[in-house]
């Protein structure tokens, strides 16, 4: 008896087929589930991070901001849940160069798309501009580009020539900026709102606070008003509290009375950031009262009421130095030694930078 051996043994089928139709399906399941996930987050991201929220929250978007930057801000302090939402989101609606520089008021009860809309249409907060004490004229200029006005606008409301006639510049000497002269306080504005409009608010400020009393005690100090204005602008930033600004005042104008340089640090240091040089006591510049006799040629920075009326009515006191301590304290003295020894003892990190 014969028999065939392929009769005997049946062939395999081949299933290679069938795991792969099984795997396709598997792989766009998953997809699909992947798809249908990133599509639920991120339309969850672009819902309010609290739509119970009652909260204004002031932003200021600076002027040439970057999308990313934008969104890290508005990330950073809570009024979205998610950077690349955000930034999806935005440039799905090709509204990525419409975003406008400005200070916004949000709240955590918008959406994305409410954000978006208020940021593309330039609905800025329509209230008030700060000028913090104590800022340079270039600081200033920044401060009014950070609200959005644009620079055309800002180079106008900073040229003394706009305000030609203005009383309170009167004694400010032919040529000079309005260093000193833009008395910071908040301003009001609105979307039409001019940087000029804010600067002329501040001019008028600056010339209620120099009454008339204010300016017959700076001429009883021997000082005209434009050199009592830079004598109060180093003030100014040499102390913070008033009763240690009225002995500091003092400490100069004796010193100015005896033919003493000033020494003032913060003098120095103004005269080489405006040369585009690290703040240091060894630049030499006219504003390095350590290393020329009476005041730098200009003010400084703007000036508040306690230092204008420091100038004005300075300690009866006989201080000839005074240092900054780390711990926030103006310790004064009579002579070199007790000033060196204050320095020693209360000038550490200060006094090495």
């Amino acid at each position: 008896m014969s028999y065939s051996l392929s009769k005997a043994i049946p062939k395999r089928r081949r299933r290679w087929p069938v795991v792969l139709v099984v795997l396709l399906v598997f792989v766009a399941l998953l997809l699909a589930a992947g798809a249908f996930t990133v599509r639920f987050f991120y339309l969850d991201a672009l819902k309010p991070v609290n739509s119970t929220s009652e909260v204004a929250m002031s932003v200021v978007i600076p002027k040439g901001a970057t999308l990313e930057q934008i969104a890290n801000q508005l990330q950073q302090v809570g009024l979205i849940k998610n950077v690349w939402a955000f930034s999806w989101y935005v440039g799905s609606q090709n509204a990525r160069t419409s975003l406008q520089a400005g200070t916004y008021s949000f709240s955590p009860s918008q959406s994305v798309a409410e954000i978006v809309v208020q940021l593309t249409h330039g609905k800025v907060k329509t209230d008030l501009v700060t000028i913090i004490p104590g800022q340079r004229i270039d600081q200033i200029r920044t401060t009014l580009a950070n609200y959005g006005f644009n620079e055309a606008d800002i180079d106008v409301a900073l040229d003394p020539a706009t305000y030609r006639g203005n009383g309170v510049l009167a004694d400010k000497p032919k040529g000079a900026s309005l260093e000193g002269y833009i008395y910071p306080d908040s301003y009001q504005r609105d979307a039409a709102t001019k940087p000029q409009q804010i600067v002329t608010q501040a001019l008028a400020e600056m010339e209620k606070k120099l009454t008339p009393d204010v300016r017959a005690r700076f001429r009883a100090q021997g000082l005209s008003m434009y050199e009592a204005i830079i004598l109060a602008s180093i003030v100014e930033k040499e102390v913070p509290s008033y009763v240690d600004r009225t002995k500091a005042a003092q400490v100069f104008l004796l010193r100015m009375s005896i033919g003493m340089r000033l020494g003032s640090d913060v003098t120095a240091f103004y005269g080489a950031l405006i040369a585009g040089q690290e703040p240091s006591v060894l630049y030499d510049s006219p504003y390095n009262t350590r290393m020329h006799e009476g005041l730098p040629p200009t003010p400084i920075s703007n000036v508040t009421i306690g230092s204008l009326q420091a100038v004005a009515r300075p300690a009866k006191t006989d201080w000839l130095y005074f240092v900054s301590g780390d711990d926030g304290v103006t310790y004064f003295a009579h002579t070199v030694e007790e000033h060196e020894s204050n320095v020693a003892k209360y000038c550490h990190k200060l006094c090495s930078q």
